[in-house]
């Protein structure tokens, strides 16, 4: 296994592949960089921002990895049947599904937006099932899917409602998914992190509100991309016998 840490550790290529949506964000992006300096081939899937996800691959390149931009609605599955395609035809097949695309709302029940509802549940709930139904066809043998909840499933932050129960079906689906690939040696997996450092969870916070967040963990601090992505490669790769769980990657804070 590489250090990640250490940029003079020889990069081994241990023969897997793996595709990780949303990997042009923070948490997704730190995924990919941590399963390629694993030796993992990674496909580097963007809806949108494509720049940061050709950056992305031309740095594992450049670290010695291999990598590959794929693109697509993660909602549409004619769009991520191509992008699973375009993965196989370069790589020769995928063996590892890190699903960390999707979309965060917040408003009180009683105004929220039912158009902004739909939207948001088209992309977690639909995005999560197209994404699942491709990897429950593709990954081979040995293999492993993560996907991904959050922790406010547990800690009902007010204002949350509509994101935590999208995140609610991802993990139902998890869960089943699991028991629905018997004997086929497949583990599948959501990780549910805590508050996170990404610009998506400072956006619209105020300092104060971010320094009680990072407070309430037993381990004082806001989680980083980084520690989730531990959390992903140690599922995509050695984690062997823990499957059809959640893991809430939060510092002990729920």
């Amino acid at each position: 296994m590489t250090d990640p840490t250490n940029p003079d550790t020889t990069r081994s290529d241990t023969g897997r592949v793996a595709l990780v949506t949303g990997a042009s964000g923070g948490i997704g992006s730190a995924v990919a960089r941590r399963l390629a300096a694993d030796g993992t081939a990674v496909g580097v899937h963007y809806a949108g921002n494509k720049t940061a996800a050709e950056d992305l691959v031309a740095a594992i390149r450049a670290d010695g990895g291999r990598a590959v931009a794929v693109a697509g609605d993660i909602a549409d599955e004619d769009a991520m049947s191509r992008a699973f395609d375009a993965v196989e035809a370069e790589f020769g097949g995928i063996d590892v599904v890190v699903h960390t695309a999707g979309q965060m709302i917040l408003g009180p029940v009683a105004d929220f937006d039912l158009a902004a509802l739909d939207r948001m549940h088209r992309t977690n709930i639909r995005g999560t099932f197209v994404v699942a139904q491709q990897a429950a066809r593709r990954v081979r043998s040995g293999g492993a899917v993560v996907t991904f909840s959050t922790s406010v499933t547990r800690l009902a932050f007010p204002g949350y409602a509509a994101y935590a129960a999208s995140k609610g079906a991802v993990e139902a689906m998890t869960l089943i998914l699991a028991r629905e690939l018997r004997g086929r040696d497949i583990t599948v997996n959501a990780v549910a992190p805590g508050p996170t450092a990404t610009p998506l969870f400072f956006d619209g916070k105020d300092r104060e509100t971010v320094d009680r967040l990072a407070a309430q963990p037993p381990l004082e601090r806001l989680g980083t991309p980084e520690d989730i992505a531990e959390t992903v490669a140690f599922l995509a790769g050695p984690g062997r016998w823990v499957n059809g769980q959640v893991l809430f990657t939060n510092g002990g804070l729920a």
